[in-house]
């Protein structure tokens, strides 16, 4: 089998992947990108029908191309966002190869780089750029058995209301994706419970500017570290419906049926802890606090933004957090679905070098492995707070880009003394 030689293969061919693409090219630095199924294929195939981005359209993009067909202040369907990145990849005439799958890396033994196996060919390459992404292997505790007779799917797997068969549903998991899932469902008429978790809650918009910019001018985008007890506390926003901030004493008065977070199952029942409430109050807290800031910030820089009071009222306490429910039974409830909103973990078991931790998680600075020669994008926190997002994603990479090209040029200098010293 012949040898294709890169120097350096980038994986994955989402945001992330082009963004390295662009900034590779600026650099001058050949390189390849593989993906294993189409451009930005999450976005077509893992998630619901109705889904938009959950920043506006002026926010949510690279620098070079603006959404074409999306108002500024808008938000693009998920369609779209693939046709964007599609589009993107034609602009910077990113060399992408799709349906190629990476098999397994594993460094070189006695000479630079790597050996690439994909499910087509053989690669060798300088550098290796992983940019699947935080979001590769769907995550469903093993909770509740799987011959309980429910319909049990990922979130990733939830397309509309049809798709459930008739009866109540149980969302679990109240980020961005299960409470803009749990409030479709109710929406279509359907009985919904869902189980809450500590959550940061921010205004969809607050005086006439979007949380997006919000987060910007007050710093919050480039906080490097997240503070003390908020690693894994999820975001509960959503551009639906024009953009909107999630409510969930709202949602309650709606008649969604809010729990705690779902401990435990046994015998037909669902267990809850005792945490609605205090979940409910620290993302108001977290609401309030992000309002109280953008005040100052007004007031401190003499901006003409007009007061916004209604977005400081909140709205009384349903039964379900007056008196939680703390067990279920799911057929007397009458459930039949239970969708499980929780998140998902990385996979890199087809990258064979020392680069991970003891938890399998990526040894690095600013993307920069522990391991030479072996990069990674698109992760949470990898530079900042904004960096898994599509802007943020596209300024880590501008850093990758620019090492690879420094150790390219230390690479040629040895090159060219080598050959000389040869030669003479």
């Amino acid at each position: 089998m012949s040898v294709e030689v890169v120097d350096t293969l980038v994986v994955g061919g989402g945001q992330a992947g082009l963004a390295m693409s662009e900034h590779l090219s600026k650099c001058g630095v050949p390189h390849l990108v593989l993906e294993r199924h189409r451009i930005a294929e999450r976005w077509r195939s893992e998630r619901w029908d109705s889904l938009v981005a959950n920043g506006p359209a002026w926010h949510d993009r690279f620098p070079g191309m603006e959404i074409a067909g999306v108002d500024p202040d808008g938000f693009a369907p998920k369609e779209t966002m693939a046709d964007y990145f599609v589009a993107y990849a034609d602009l910077i005439k990113a060399p992408i190869r799709c349906g190629v799958e990476v098999k397994q890396v594993q460094r070189n033994v006695g000479r630079p780089g790597f050996r690439v196996e994909t499910s087509h060919s053989v690669i060798e390459a300088n550098s290796v750029v992983a940019a699947t992404g935080p979001f590769q292997r769907p995550i469903m505790p093993d909770l509740i058995p799987a011959d309980t007779g429910l319909l049990q799917i990922h979130s990733s797997a939830y397309r509309n209301p049809q798709q459930l068969p008739e009866g109540a549903v149980l969302v679990i998991g109240a980020g961005s994706s299960g409470v803009q899932i749990a409030d479709e469902l109710r929406r279509a008429g359907r009985r919904v419970y869902l189980s809450v978790g500590a959550h940061d809650r921010p205004p969809r918009a607050y005086r006439g500017r979007d949380f997006c910019w919000w987060l910007g001018v007050l710093g919050k985008w480039d906080m490097e570290t997240p503070g003390p007890g908020t690693e894994h506390v999820t975001i509960a926003v959503s551009g639906a419906r024009g953009g909107e901030t999630i409510n969930f004493r709202r949602l309650a008065a709606q008649g969604m049926m809010l729990v705690g977070v779902t401990k435990s199952y046994e015998g037909g029942k669902v267990t809850f802890a005792p945490d609605l409430v205090k979940n409910i109050d620290r993302g108001d807290a977290n609401y309030m606090s992000l309002l109280d800031e953008a005040d100052a910030y007004v007031a401190r820089n003499g901006l003409d933004l007009p007061e916004d009071p209604d977005a400081r009222k909140i709205e009384p306490d349903s039964a379900c957090l007056t008196d939680p429910i703390l067990s279920l039974d799911l057929a007397e409830a009458g459930v039949k679905s239970v969708i499980w909103a929780t998140g998902y973990s990385a996979d890199y078991s087809w990258l064979k070098v020392d680069a991970f931790d003891e938890k399998g998680k990526p040894r690095h600075h600013r993307g920069v492995s522990v391991e030479p020669g072996i990069y990674f994008l698109g992760l949470p926190w990898q530079s900042r707070r904004g960096s898994s997002f599509v802007w943020g994603v596209w300024h880590d990479a501008k850093h990758l880009a620019d090492r690879i090209s420094t150790q390219r040029k230390y690479l040629a200098y040895h090159a060219a003394a080598a050959s000389k010293v040869l030669k003479g």
